[in-house]
Formats: structure tokens, C-alpha cells, sequence
């Protein structure tokens, strides 16, 4: 089960992701966050309660960041360690964060 929340204040989108982003839930996660992304400029994906991340989420925020064309625009915060874990051994860290 993943439960998504977004704010938009400006240019800026906020969204927090909570529960697990994996294969049953990646295309709906994918479409509502684009949806959402008309008129952004800056993106802030709060990982506080995302407590698990699949191949498939990981794919959603690599396409996401693909989106945003300045890395500074793209801001991945409270990142909770089990999915920072695989950030790092996939090498996305440094990429996303």
C-alpha cells in the first residue's frame, strides 16, 4: 500500500510518499506525481514514511528526476535508511540525493 500527499506552493511541488513504492503500486504513483507536475519547476519528494522501494519505485524517481533539468530543483529529504540502503547499492545516491 502506498499513500501519496502533495502540496504545491508556487513552482514547488511536494510530495510524501508512505508505506512501500514496488510493482503494485509504481504506475499509480507515477501517473498521479506527473499529473501533478504541470507548471513545477521545483520538486521535493519527502521520504520520511517510505519504508520500502522497489526496482520499479526506483524507476518513478529516476524518471522524475529526469524531468527536472536542474539537479537543484530535485530534492529527496528524510529518507529512511532500509531505502537509503538501496539508493546506495544502486548507485542512485549520488545521484538523487
Amino acid at each position: 500500500m502506498l499513500n501519496i500527499t502533495t502540496a504545491k506552493k508556487g513552482s514547488t511541488l511536494t510530495v510524501c510518499l508512505e508505506g512501500k513504492l514496488d510493482r503494485n503500486t509504481y504506475e499509480m504513483a507515477g501517473e498521479r506525481i506527473n499529473n501533478e507536475m504541470v507548471g513545477v519547476e521545483k520538486l521535493v519528494l519527502d521520504l520520511e514514511k517510505l519504508n520500502y522501494i522497489s526496482s520499479a519505485g526506483l524507476r518513478v524517481i529516476v524518471d522524475l528526476r529526469k524531468r527536472i533539468s536542474n539537479r537543484e530543483n530535485m530534492v529527496v529529504k528524510n529518507v529512511q535508511q532500509d531505502v537509503l540502503d538501496v539508493f546506495e547499492l544502486t548507485g542512485l545516491k549520488k545521484y538523487l540525493i
